[in-house]
């Protein structure tokens, strides 16, 4: 278990489910960030977020569980070095560190696992609260898909690429 200012973060367990689920389904009933249906059903989306190649976690304070974060692997073959993550905080919730606290644990892990880098490949341009996050722990913007998400409320917007070299691994010989 890791903590990071009041946030402990483990493992998440079958227990756990019930709890990720009221944290995703508002997140995807919105549709404004994650590619997912917003009609998905709960055990649709509880099997994607514990899907191979992917370690579900879970944020808790106090013994609530207040976000969320699976980190596996981007690609297979000669991408697998390269780590992907997907988070989510309850609403109530947010606000409080616990996405920094996920995010700075998901680059741990996989550093801790052998990956050299992270990259999110789809992150909504217009969640612009999660991409300063995401720019202030150190990642960047290295593209961007013009209208490649369809937005509930403002149509088509552009999705961004982000990227870190994690410990510095890519930049040694």
């Amino acid at each position: 278990m890791t903590a990071t200012s009041g946030v402990a973060i483990r493992p998440a367990t079958p227990d756990d489910q019930d709890a990720i689920w009221s944290i995703l389904e508002p997140v995807y009933r919105a549709g404004q960030t994650y590619c997912m249906p917003r009609d998905v059903t709960r055990d649709e989306a509880i099997a994607d977020w514990f899907a191979e190649p992917f370690t579900a976690f879970v944020a808790e304070v106090d013994g609530a569980v207040l976000g969320t974060s699976h980190v596996g692997r981007n690609r297979a073959g000669g991408g697998s070095h390269v780590a992907n993550a997907s988070f989510a905080t309850a609403p109530a919730a947010r606000g409080r560190g616990i996405a920094r606290a996920l995010v700075e644990h998901a680059k741990e892990w996989a550093a801790g696992q052998g990956f050299l880098a992270m990259q999110f490949n789809f992150v909504v341009s217009t969640n612009e609260d999660a991409i300063h996050l995401w720019q202030k722990a150190g990642f960047q913007i290295v593209g961007r898909l013009p209208g490649a998400f369809m937005h509930p409320d403002y149509g088509p917007v552009d999705a961004l690429v982000m990227f870190q070299t994690l410990k510095g691994a890519l930049d040694e010989p």
